[in-house]
């Protein structure tokens, strides 16, 4: 949506009064009067004009063109979802313009009608298939519905208490202690009380609320008639000791030709004085919505002076001190501005640059961006997102120097009025690992276990655990982590957690199970052919597995045991297991394991399986502490449970045999 409050409203006024004098001695009927509202940006009074005589047009085509241009009045006034209705009506009619579908799926994004939007976007796409901005509203709606799903964590809060029915926008703080505000309006008792024909709503003033003792605010106030005119006044910004002011100011020139200025005006015990003209360019351009640097040193602000990218565009202007004039308008260049508009421009103390664009991927109509520029110089640009960002218009953020909080302007749904302004505040976000050790095989917690937390962000934190095997450590946003156990007699073991895209608070509950080396380590999932030795693919994972342990637990010598069941002869299975062994210690070599931490053994069926707690869980016929041999197989009395314990001595062990290998640095 091609939102500009200030720089258009009063403006454009003045143009209507002259162009609509003029057609009025030729054209007297109600469409002519509109179209020359409409060309010259009187939205507001078209609307009705061209409703009234609508019903008289017969031409099918040319019914379509007026449809069009209600929806394009409703569109620029900020009422979407009558612009929506209008196009719908435009479309039915087969209205020729291609941009028709453009806006169309503009407005349904303004509606969060994010599936249908896109299918309009791309109707456009196949009949201006040039033009980009088509991508770019897909990518949008994509983009609006995730964010839509993982708000960023700001608190927004309607300030209910300044707002009128009437729009309230751009608002900056106006003392050190954050009890005064400035902000734009056109509500009543603004300077002349002459009605804009492109809102229907007055031109703005400046007006100041101040906070009291209990947090309250006071009913607003215009500043003083030095800086408020019979023009539109607005888009406040101050220096760092609050007493100089930076401003727009649109109005006609000498010559009649229509722009925007910026203006700066000092404060004195007696008020504001008198404003000087801060001189940019020519008096017919647009130079609006400034951003002084603490030093004032560096003043950003919009416009659409040539050497451009699109609509309006940020530049800024530079001096060496307060006290120098300015140089020439550097544009920000395309990193930062695009083809639609981009305005609204706040320089954070920290030196982060905001500022609100249509061009850039967002929610729908103005969203607000951060920018920050690398030592290089580039810009990187990132979307403030959902709740921040609605599908409405989002514009005109102040801060607070030292807290992730501040206020900005909304028209977004369940306002007071067209334009509203809203509190925003990002609680301190916490992440905590809450953790607990256990025995891989009692499930019993391990104390004085050693725990080592290490970030991506090269931070290396070492706790024991409780003797109730809980830890627990306070993490850092943004960050990968991996927390490792260790204890005398234990294998390691390790667990993974990020915080990075979380805007929430959250506990991370980390379990680690830590597997003790006093006894042989059964591998489950080792799968041979009948007969065969050679490994069956399902079962590297398991053996992946065996590796990653091998890497934890960089010091340990290991023997990799094959057992077979008691069917066949010692001699062979020795063989059979022996070559079983030594196909498992080959696949680790081939994974990068050293050949000397490694022993293969085959152990025939010399070694039958003792019953332990959690075979006897699985199969509750094999009494806990019994020796699965021969003896006790000829005892089963169905050929299903032999086979059973058959398949359960069939295995694959590791044990440790040593943990002093020489770890490399």
């Amino acid at each position: 949506m091609f939102k500009l409050h200030l720089i258009r409203k009063g403006i454009l006024f003045l143009a209507v009064a002259l162009i609509v004098s003029s057609a009025a001695t030729a054209q007297t009927n109600k469409l002519n009067r509109a179209d020359a509202f409409y060309k010259a940006g009187g939205y507001y009074e078209a609307i009705d004009l061209y409703k009234d005589d609508i019903d008289k047009i017969k031409d099918k085509t040319e019914l379509s063109k007026y449809l069009y241009k209600i929806g394009n009045c409703f569109r620029l006034i900020g009422n979407a979802r009558q612009a929506e209705l209008w196009y719908q009506k435009a479309i039915l009619r087969q209205c020729p313009d291609p941009r028709v579908f453009f806006y169309y799926a503009e407005v349904l994004k303004m509606g969060e009608k994010y599936d249908e939007a896109i299918e309009q976007y791309q109707k456009y796409k196949v009949l201006a298939p040039l033009d980009k901005l088509s991508d770019s509203g897909i990518e949008s709606c994509e983009l609006a519905k995730k964010w839509k799903e993982t708000p960023s964590g700001y608190e927004i809060t309607n300030m209910r208490g300044i707002n009128a029915k009437f729009s309230e926008f751009s608002p900056a703080f106006a003392s050190a202690d954050y009890s005064e505000i400035l902000f734009t309006s056109s509500r009543k008792g603004t300077t002349g009380g002459k009605t804009s024909a492109v809102t229907g709503e007055s031109f703005t003033d400046i007006f100041l609320t101040t906070r009291d003792v209990k947090g309250i605010w006071s009913d607003p106030k215009p500043i003083d008639e030095n800086v408020n005119t019979l023009y539109d006044e607005g888009t406040p910004s101050l220096c760092s000791d609050y007493n100089t002011l930076y401003f727009t100011r649109c109005k006609v020139s000498k010559r009649d030709k229509l722009g925007c200025q910026i203006f700066r005006a000092k404060r004195t015990e007696q008020g504001w004085l008198t404003p000087d003209e801060i001189k940019i360019s020519s008096d017919s351009m647009i130079v609006a919505h400034p951003a002084i640097s603490n030093d004032e040193t560096v003043l950003y602000f919009t416009s659409n002076i040539p050497g451009g990218f699109g609509g309006l565009d940020i530049w800024k202007v530079t001096r060496s001190s307060s006290g120098d004039d300015w140089g020439e308008p550097i544009n920000l260049g395309n990193e930062i501005n695009t083809a639609g508009n981009e305005s609204f421009p706040y320089i954070h103390s920290d030196g982060v640059l905001y500022f609100s664009s249509d061009g850039h991927p967002g929610m729908g109509g103005l969203d607000i961006f951060k920018a920050k520029q690398q030592d290089n110089g580039a810009w990187v640009v990132e979307n403030m997102r959902f709740p921040m960002n609605s599908p409405a218009d989002d514009f005109g953020i102040t801060f607070e120097k030292d807290r992730e909080a501040g206020y900005f302007s909304s028209r977004r749904q369940g306002g007071r009025g067209s334009d509203d302004i809203y509190l925003f505040y990002l609680p301190p976000i916490n992440y905590n690992m809450i953790g607990k050790i256990t025995d891989e095989k009692t499930k019993t917690p391990v104390g004085q276990a050693t725990v080592k937390l290490v970030g991506s962000n090269g931070a290396i934190v070492t706790m024991q655990s409780q003797d109730d095997g809980t830890f627990k450590f306070n993490l850092t946003p943004n960050t990968d982590y991996v927390v490792i156990a260790s204890k005398k007699g234990y294998l390691n073991n390790k667990a993974k957690e990020t915080t990075r895209g979380l805007t929430q608070s959250k506990d991370f509950d980390v379990a680690i199970a830590i597997t003790s080396t006093e006894k042989p380590i059964e591998i489950p999932n080792i799968f041979y052919d009948y007969d065969k030795w050679e490994l069956r693919p399902e079962s590297k994972e398991a053996l992946d597995r065996l590796v990653e342990i091998l890497n934890d637990n960089p010091t340990v010598t290991i023997e990799l045991a094959s057992h077979t069941d008691s069917r066949g002869s010692l001699e062979y299975n020795y063989e059979l297991s022996q070559k079983r062994a030594q196909s498992v210690v080959n696949y680790l070599i081939e994974k990068g394991i050293a050949t000397e931490r490694l022993k293969a053994k085959g152990y025939a069926q010399t070694q039958p399986k003792s019953v332990d707690a959690s075979l006897n869980a699985r199969y509750s016929f094999l009494p806990t502490g019994v020796t699965l041999d021969q003896k006790f197989i000829d005892g089963l009395t169905t050929e299903e449970n032999k086979e059973v314990v058959y398949q359960i001595n069939r295995r694959t062990e590791f044990r440790v045999l040593r943990d002093d290998f020489p770890e490399k640095k």
